[in-house]
């Protein structure tokens, strides 16, 4: 990937630094082993491949000592996802996370780790902890066994508080707890008992998102055969209202449309990419973008060990600056603030579809989608769910 390592470091890309950053911020580490590949999940991620684990760390170290000295870094935001992450051994996950610190010039002001409940034990809470991460991302989805049946998920319950008192007994206390609604079989009821489940476990962030059935995946192929009934739309809609109210009742900020959290918990990481910044990836499938230069790498476990340094990639595209502002338009409207006129602005005064964009943005405004509030242009509660239309439209 030295094409686009060199691209970042030069001028030579007119980034136009009016919406995109000069310098790196953020790294993310894709690290793609699973006990079970869940039926929803779309992510490269491989299961019976354990005997590679500690292989993978080599190679991770190798590619991060190459790639990241070099990159300008101020306040950097650090993201190990996945996969799961604590599905690694203890060794090998302190041999991770350890190692990629030590390429950082600077410590990251935020250092997320995804895990799994069933693979959160005491040692692993402390390999975290002792390694510098401040925050852990549970994979919760709902407290209810038959549901989490639904989704091929094999974790039982009862591990998530158990996950959850295993990091705070490490000294982590930033956790972050995942939920899906819209699971097929799913009442409204339902929906609120999981939210009670997971309030109850104090959490400072929760992301709840409605279940996509994305193609290719075998959740997707049983709903198109008729072996899975998917949830009503209007049903869907009053399940993600529930969702807003009870986690405003609660004191939590919905400041992104699948995100809320307490008052300074919001996952900064995930606001770089909703804000366009510039990040680097490691690790098989993960994906970059830097000044507009995005791609990803091999979503090739074999063909990605087998490199020293930099990573062979894939899906490279160098977007012009109309495509960079469609994008920072389209990402800042995820997040409940909106996006400022100055950037909508110069959105829809691009020669090549700015005219498309600003009729876009008058049509939905006028149909009680999108609003101007002040100078920042936001979704209403009606746009909230309707989010992937309008966005799409202005995309």
């Amino acid at each position: 990937m030295e094409a686009a390592h060199r691209a970042f470091l030069s001028t030579d890309i007119d980034c136009s630094g009016a919406f995109l950053s000069s310098v790196c911020d953020a790294i993310y580490v894709h690290v793609p082993f699973c006990r079970h590949r869940c039926h929803y999940c779309d992510f490269f991620t491989i299961a019976g491949r354990d005997d590679a684990r500690s292989a993978y760390v080599d190679t991770l170290l190798r590619e991060a000592a190459c790639t990241i000295p070099a990159l300008p870094m101020v306040g950097p935001t650090l993201f190990v996802g996945g996969g799961t992450p604590t599905y690694l051994l203890p060794d090998d996950l302190d041999r991770l996370l350890q190692g990629v610190r030590a390429t950082m010039a600077v410590p990251p002001v935020e250092w997320t780790v995804e895990a799994n409940p069933e693979t959160v034990d005491a040692v692993i809470a402390y390999v975290l902890c002792g390694a510098g991460v401040t925050r852990v991302s549970l994979g919760m989805q709902s407290a209810q066994p038959k549901l989490l049946q639904a989704l091929e998920r094999q974790h039982d319950p009862d591990s998530v508080p158990r996950a959850v008192s295993h990091l705070r007994s490490a000294g982590l206390s930033s956790v972050s707890l995942d939920l899906i609604f819209g699971i097929p079989g799913q009442t409204l009821a339902q929906v609120e008992a999981d939210l009670d489940a997971a309030l109850a476990l104090g959490p400072v962030h929760l992301s709840v998102y409605g279940l996509v059935y994305e193609p290719g995946t075998p959740l997707r192929r049983r709903r198109d055969k008729g072996l899975v009934l998917q949830v009503d739309e209007s049903v869907e809609a009053d399940m993600y209202t529930c969702v807003q109210e009870r986690l405003a009742t609660a004191g939590f900020e919905h400041y992104e449309i699948s995100n809320w959290a307490l008052p300074g918990h919001r996952c900064r990481h995930n606001e770089v990419y909703w804000t366009n910044g510039n990040w680097w990836p490691l690790g098989p499938a993960a994906a970059g973008h830097v000044r507009g230069l995005r791609w990803r790498n091999v979503p090739r476990l074999g063909m990605w060990m087998e490199t020293e340094g930099f990573a062979p990639v894939t899906d490279v595209e160098q977007v012009d600056l109309d495509g960079q502002l469609g994008e920072a338009l389209m990402l800042g409207l995820r997040l409940l603030e909106g996006v400022p006129r100055t950037l909508v602005d110069a959105a829809c005064a691009t020669p090549l579809r700015g005219g498309v964009r600003h009729a876009a943005v008058e049509r939905h405004i006028a149909g009680g989608l999108i609003v101007w509030r002040g100078d920042r242009l936001a979704l209403t509660s009606a746009g909230l769910l309707l989010a992937d239309v309008v966005i799409g439209d202005l995309l």
